[in-house]
């Protein structure tokens, strides 16, 4: 009987998820039911000046600029006796987190949850907030976002074809969203130019949200020591005599599937790769946090390690000896290692003018563009010779300038008081 109700759930969902239509009438019904009950469900509670609350990657890890703020404060002794709250999709993996001090953790979604959301005087979020829920007047939310930005974003999509939603669906989300926060932490002008035109700040006169300090999630490339790789390399079981390549593709906007949600088809021939690099190397794949399905990698056993469910990618940067990607924002990132990037993009065209588009020209990517297997492992054979030229510099000099170790120092005694 449970598996004839998914059943019938999916196939509402796909009806209503293709036709417009129907989608925004649904969706403005839930959105107003869940407004009614997230204050119904919050009636009463006052704001605590002593609480933040904490949330990466829609509460799927303990991550990113979230986690690096919370780390400064809790080794900060002027903020010995603020509450820390971090909300998760699965609280059981994250207990250790309540032997820290004056930390608890809550179920995403859950009235604990929503509770702790208009208990916190601080909303330090890497994501968007649902749409049905809005801050209070007394409270801030620091939208810390999560990368610097190749693919474009929010206003600044046209012609885009995302399964589920249109243009203008995803232009109302950014909307909303903007006038929530309080603050949008930006890592460069570069990216605070982008993210003035990708959240409208502009023409609404909010531009004075953007706060220009570094990325907090970036600290750790820049603090840690050779036995922090040598212990995450321990705890992945990886072996030391083969160089590490960490392979991050990022999610396709058509890519969906209901009941699921968004899934990843990757077009890379395992197979070809482990032939031509399994005596010198190993991959670490890592899936983006959106993309749902699963994979099986045991006819790789040895050779593929899947590592989409490791919390914090900084660790997988640091172990790694160079990084293959395509769109995702994880380059910026990682350049700050000045180790080699190389950028598999097989789907180039399509996702250029059909799914996204890009904010920079492709020629200043900081490593090789490579469209077919054979380009792909011969700029895996050439890294052997890397160095850190001119053109690699000036990517840093322009994206990461900010980035040097402290910027969560900075973040902090700025909009926490």
């Amino acid at each position: 009987m449970e598996k004839s109700n998914n059943t019938l759930k999916v196939k509402i969902v796909n009806i209503v998820k293709k036709n417009v239509l129907l989608r925004k009438v649904v969706r403005k019904i839930l959105y107003i039911t869940r407004i009614i009950k997230f204050r119904l469900q919050t009636f009463g509670i006052k704001t605590n000046k002593k609480t933040v609350m904490f949330f990466s990657f829609k509460g799927k890890s303990y991550a990113c600029s979230p986690k690096a703020i919370y780390e400064y404060m809790q080794a900060d002794e002027k903020y010995k006796d603020f509450e820390y709250i971090w909300a998760f999709e699965k609280t059981e993996e994250y207990q250790e987190l309540t032997k820290n001090q004056n930390t608890t953790i809550v179920k995403y979604a859950s009235k604990e949850y929503k509770k702790a959301l208009a208990k916190a005087k601080y909303w330090v979020f890497n994501y968007r907030v649902q749409d049905s829920i809005y801050p209070k007047k007394d409270q801030v939310y620091i939208q810390c976002w999560h990368g610097t930005p190749l693919k474009k974003l929010g206003y600044d999509l046209k012609n885009t074809h995302n399964a589920m939603n249109s243009e203008s669906e995803i232009h109302e989300k950014y909307k909303l969203d903007a006038k929530k926060f309080q603050y949008l932490l930006s890592p460069s002008k570069f990216a605070s130019k982008v993210f003035t035109s990708a959240w409208n700040l502009e023409n609404t006169n909010m531009t004075n949200k953007i706060v220009e300090m570094g990325y907090p999630r970036n600290d750790y490339l820049y603090n840690f020591k050779q036995e922090d790789v040598d212990k995450i390399k321990d705890k992945l079981k990886l072996p030391n005599n083969k160089k590490v390549i960490l392979y991050a593709p990022t999610w396709r906007d058509d890519q969906h599937q209901a009941g699921v949600g968004y899934t990843y088809k990757t077009e890379v021939d395992f197979d070809f790769l482990r032939e031509n690099l399994q005596n010198e190397y190993i991959i670490l794949f890592r899936a983006h946090y959106l993309v749902a399905n699963s994979f099986d990698f045991k006819k790789y056993e040895g050779f593929i390690y899947d590592v989409s469910n490791f919390s914090n990618i900084n660790e997988l940067y640091v172990i790694s000896d160079l990084l293959i990607t395509d769109y995702s924002s994880v380059f910026f990132d990682y350049a700050n290692l000045k180790r080699p990037i190389i950028f598999y993009m097989y789907d180039f065209e399509k996702y250029k003018d059909d799914l996204r588009g890009f904010y920079i020209d492709i020629q200043e990517l900081p490593g090789e563009i490579t469209k077919t297997k054979e380009e792909l492992i011969q700029a895996i054979k050439q890294t052997q010779t890397f160095s850190y030229n001119e053109k690699y510099k000036k990517f840093n000099e322009k994206y990461n300038y900010l980035d040097d170790g402290e910027a969560a120092k900075r973040v902090t005694n700025a909009l926490i008081k």
